[in-house]
């Protein structure tokens, strides 16, 4: 089952870091949050990436045209030119960089890459955001359902403090994750026929057509996700997944 990373986006909420290179290319770690996401896809045996590239995706096929010399150490002859490869730490991925339009929107970037897709299913998920679900199990449950798509359901991180009042005093309580409701968290599989409800042009939202289209017929399931979830949508959040990242215990971080 090949994999779609929406990677296009303008990321103007994180433009602190966005100015220069696309958010799926910000680092956590010392590696892009694209090189986790494609990490955890891995581990569960999906191998085959699609990445629809827009905004800055030079830099995106840069780094991967670079990876394998990134990713090794090298000796290099500065008199002859050569580079001999010491050690080699290969990933088994196939990638496709797919050019989907500078501003298209989520629908018309999915629609573009359909020739990579063939006709079988495929997972999906936006640039900038890690987890620790189980892959298998939501494949096997979407196809338990027997829908056309399936999203990974998640409640959003709590960002403020609850205040509890009795009376004139006051007592401060952390605000419970599960009080915020769930949202669409990527991580969602589809049957091709999604794509038969895609228009032609950009301004094609992949949310609208999930929303106006296959939820009033009946065929989105949601697979509730009640473990870890993070989006990368501001420089706070970034901040969050590099200080998790560095207490050398990330709970994305599900490979070897």
């Amino acid at each position: 089952m090949k994999v779609i990373i929406l990677a296009g986006g303008f990321g103007t909420r994180l433009s602190e870091e966005t100015v220069l290179r696309p958010k799926p290319m910000v680092e956590i770690g010392g590696r892009p949050i694209l090189w986790h996401i494609l990490k955890h896809y891995a581990h569960y045996g999906f191998n085959e990436f699609i990445i629809a590239l827009g905004y800055k995706g030079h830099v995106i096929k840069d780094y991967f045209l670079d990876y394998y010399h990134l990713e090794s150490d090298l000796t290099v002859n500065l008199g002859t030119g050569d580079v001999t490869v010491r050690e080699q730490r290969r990933e088994n991925w196939v990638v496709h960089l797919v050019d989907t339009g500078y501003s298209a929107l989520t629908g018309a970037r999915i629609k573009r890459v359909r020739d990579y897709i063939g006709q079988s299913p495929f997972m999906l998920t936006y640039g900038d955001g890690v987890c620790d679900v189980n892959l298998r199990d939501l494949v096997a449950y979407h196809r338990q359902q027997g829908r056309t798509a399936t999203i990974t359901a998640v409640r959003p991180p709590a960002r403020f403090g609850r205040l509890d009042l009795f009376d004139d005093a006051v007592v401060f309580n952390e605000k419970p994750q599960s009080g915020e409701g769930w949202i669409n968290g990527g991580y969602m599989v589809f049957e091709p026929a999604m794509l038969d409800c895609l228009p032609d042009g950009d301004n094609v939202s992949m949310e609208h057509v999930l929303m106006e289209t296959l939820s009033p017929m009946g065929q989105i399931s949601a697979y509730r996700h009640t473990g870890y979830w993070q989006c990368m949508d501001t420089l706070r959040d970034k901040q969050t997944l590099e200080n998790l990242w560095q207490s050398g215990n990330p709970p994305w971080k599900i490979w070897p």
